[in-house]
């Protein structure tokens, strides 16, 4: 991989956000990862372009203007249905190196995952993945990202400062999702697949969904979360009595997760799901660090604990110092039934 001397480098602009749309659906991802390429987009006195890949997507891309994008470039193709990382990454990276962007952001989806990666080798650039932060160096303009390391007991900023574009994958649900100006417009660049994209080394022969019921924490409002403080299973009963009287979800700590007490699809955290709840109860939390990226964005965070001195005792809105086993009954009692 070559070093960029400084006047390659200014050759490069604007901060792209390669969209996830589902079934016809933005998904909320690509709404957040435009607002947080706006911030980055102003600090560099550059634009946001925002990047349609799929079958159908066109419709969408009026949409996108509101939340702060500048411009979108819309490959609209059949042979873009479903998905295939190897036809995508070929496209984009045909699209990099025509219109030289400074910064590229993805979800950190499943989609994103396998796409990202496959785009920054063939580009030649640098990836960071999972991160949970991104800023601007003041200094030299190179962008700043943030992500646990080490198993989640350290926050690491990296940056590539020798290579363009800069490429990172950011989990859903971390940035907050600007609020839309109807007013606000934008140009509309039309690309197209070519038959050099569509060579492909792999073959989908079919496609499985699975049934596994998952919990869904990520469009719950109200979140209800134990950790080791619960002492075994029969305490997340007492959790799903308060869920259901407020109409809320029930997570957990990995730690509760690792001992049996509770499915992994419960799991908040690093290894778990990202949330972003207008309220967040965390029951008998410590708060490690991996638990803390998974759910530092929710708007209120109330923590009970006996310990006051824990992280997450720390960090919280509202921390209720006390036995759980005697504060969460007292709280199921004052809250009328739904």
């Amino acid at each position: 991989m070559l070093t960029l001397t400084e006047p390659e480098k200014r050759q490069f602009a604007n901060v792209w956000v390669v969209a996830e749309v589902l079934s016809g659906v933005v998904q909320p991802v690509t709404h957040e990862l435009i607002g947080a390429a706006r911030s980055l987009a102003n600090a560099r006195g550059s634009e946001v372009w925002t990047v349609l890949l799929g079958a159908g997507v066109a419709g969408v891309a009026e949409s996108l203007f509101p939340y702060g994008a500048d411009t979108v470039i819309v490959v609209d193709d059949p042979r873009l249905s479903g998905f295939s990382d190897e036809i995508e990454a070929s496209v984009l990276v045909r699209l990099i190196e025509a219109y030289k962007p400074e910064i590229v952001i993805c979800g950190a989806t499943t989609r994103g995952r396998a796409l990202i990666p496959r785009v920054a080798v063939l580009s030649n650039s640098g990836l960071t993945a999972d991160c949970t932060g991104l800023d601007i160096d003041p200094d030299n303009g190179d962008l700043l990202q943030t992500r646990p390391a080490f198993g989640g007991n350290i926050m690491a900023t990296i940056r590539c400062s020798n290579h363009r574009p800069q490429m990172a994958t950011v989990r859903p649900r971390v940035m907050k999702v600007p609020d839309p100006d109807p007013a606000r417009t934008g140009q509309i660049l039309t690309e197209k697949v070519l038959d050099v994209d569509t060579v492909l080394t792999k073959t989908i022969l079919d496609v499985h969904h699975s049934t596994e019921e998952v919990v869904n924490l990520a469009d719950a409002q109200i979140i209800i979360s134990g950790g080791r403080g619960l002492k075994g299973p029969e305490g997340f009963a007492l959790l799903r009595q308060l869920a259901a009287r407020v109409g809320g979800a029930v997570g957990a700590s990995r730690a509760a997760v690792d001992s049996g007490w509770i499915p992994y699809s419960h799991q908040v955290g690093q290894t778990g799901q990202t949330v972003q709840t207008k309220v967040y109860i965390a029951c008998g939390i410590s708060g490690q660090i991996q638990h803390l990226v998974g759910m530092q964005s929710c708007d209120l965070i109330i923590a009970i604990d006996r310990d006051p001195e824990t992280p997450m005792m720390q960090m919280a809105d509202i921390a209720v110092v006390g036995d759980l086993f005697e504060i969460i009954p007292k709280m199921i009692d004052e809250i009328p039934k739904l």
